[in-house]
């Protein structure tokens, strides 16, 4: 390596030398300006952006929709490369202003939901799905979302901001994220040897939280890194990765909330079925 880095006595923060995303990292908490979220007619209220973490929670949403369950939901985009997480109003719902965030008004009393994985076991529970309701089932597919997250901050805020993100590239930093990547990778590929699903038999919150994350990698739309992470090496997790990319609930959910990419997949807000045919950046006008 070049330089060696000396860590000074007490840190500063230089807003200058955070990468492509600086401007959505800050070492202090709470809002930044006043901004009242928006509120639509359904009792589920989503604001989040198409990252791994948003897809997530719109694909639970798209999925409850296509199993037959009442689970309308408005889904208005929270651009954080704008700073909309630090509004007042989001702040107020996840005071870690980190999207995805909700609020579940279909009870006597609205409830603040944050954290991907607790919509996540929030939706399961309040609508009896993708997550069984007790025993070594449940336990397992609690287990395999868990692992998710702790893990994906690995692939994500390691691996992916080294590699891709990074102002500068540094050998130790990409070294030491892709080797836990390929870990986790192998992790996966082992279990989904001799499992159709990571809990089993049946498709759950589990898929649905770590699709996003590792599915997208090795399907080639993550950090542009599926050559250098070698990930045909992955057998299982490329036939598991493909299956539930075909789920007609994954294609709707991960248009959701979306900005980049074909503006025929990107659907910056959502709030009927037919958005998805009617208000895609393309029919729009919208598209970045």
């Amino acid at each position: 390596m070049a330089d060696t880095y000396t860590p000074p006595a007490v840190w500063t923060w230089d807003k200058e030398n955070g990468g492509q995303f600086a401007s959505t990292n800050r070492p202090v908490a709470g809002p930044t300006h006043d901004k009242e979220l928006p509120v639509g007619e359904h009792p589920f209220q989503l604001y989040s952006l198409a990252t791994p973490n948003g897809v997530k929670v719109t694909v639970m949403f798209e999925e409850l929709l296509e199993a037959g369950h009442d689970a309308e939901y408005d889904a208005w985009l929270i651009d954080i490369g704008k700073g909309d997480q630090f509004g007042s109003g989001f702040v107020e719902v996840n005071p870690n202003s980190k999207i995805p965030a909700m609020m579940d008004r279909s009870g006597p009393e609205p409830v603040r939901v944050f954290e991907s994985a607790s919509i996540l076991v929030h939706l399961a529970e309040r609508f009896g799905a993708f997550l069984p309701a007790s025993g070594p089932a449940r336990t397992e597919v609690l287990n395999w979302l868990f692992w998710l997250q702790g893990s994906a901050p690995y692939l994500g805020g390691g691996f992916g901001h080294f590699y891709a993100y990074a102002p500068e590239k540094f050998e130790y930093p990409i070294n030491r994220f892709a080797m836990e990547a390929k870990r986790q990778l192998d992790v996966l590929d082992r279990e989904l040897k001799d499992r159709r699903y990571l809990a089993g038999d049946e498709y759950t919150i589990a898929d649905m939280a770590t699709w996003p994350w590792y599915g997208s990698l090795v399907l080639g739309r993550t950090y542009n890194a599926a050559e250098f992470l070698s990930v045909h090496e992955y057998g299982n997790v490329l036939r598991w990765a493909k299956e539930i990319d075909a789920r007609p609930a994954v294609q709707r959910g991960r248009m959701v909330n979306r900005q980049w990419g074909e503006p025929s997949e990107q659907l910056r807000e959502r709030h009927a079925a037919s958005d998805f045919q009617t208000a895609t950046a393309d029919k729009t006008g919208s598209a970045s």
